[in-house]
């Protein structure tokens, strides 16, 4: 449980942190990248050595319920805590010990943010216009 309450203060010090440091510009606002073909995680829980590779936005260090059954990768856009919608990759989203939905994001300068899904509109995996 200690190891849970860690890891949702870190989610929520990382989204407010990156709420703060994220400016939708007219360059990230108006073009979407290709899906990446590595560097996410589908179909099972992120470990610590993901975070380190890359490969994933956070772990749960062995706490998490499992994946969450979306498209990963996939176009999402992300309300960060300021209220503006922010066009992201979703790289993984699993499920918290007490049943949230958590979602890692890769931000289009390749910063990553985590979120909670009710912060996210999926998109698909087909560019956006």
């Amino acid at each position: 449980m200690k190891r849970f309450a860690l890891l949702l203060a870190i989610i929520s010090i990382g989204t407010a942190c990156a709420a703060e440091e994220i400016e939708p510009t007219q360059e990230t606002q108006s073009s979407w990248p290709d899906l990446p073909t590595e560097g996410f995680i589908s179909g099972r829980a992120a470990t610590v050595d993901d975070v380190g590779n890359g490969d994933a936005a956070f772990s749960m260090d062995g706490a998490s319920q499992g994946p969450i059954d979306i498209e990963i990768p996939q176009y999402a856009l992300w309300t960060n805590e300021v209220g503006e919608e922010v066009q992201v990759v979703v790289v993984q989203a699993e499920r918290a010990p007490d049943g949230s939905q958590i979602v890692g994001m890769r931000l289009f300068d390749g910063g990553e943010v985590v979120g909670t899904m009710p912060e996210v509109e999926l998109l698909g995996q087909t560019k956006p216009n």
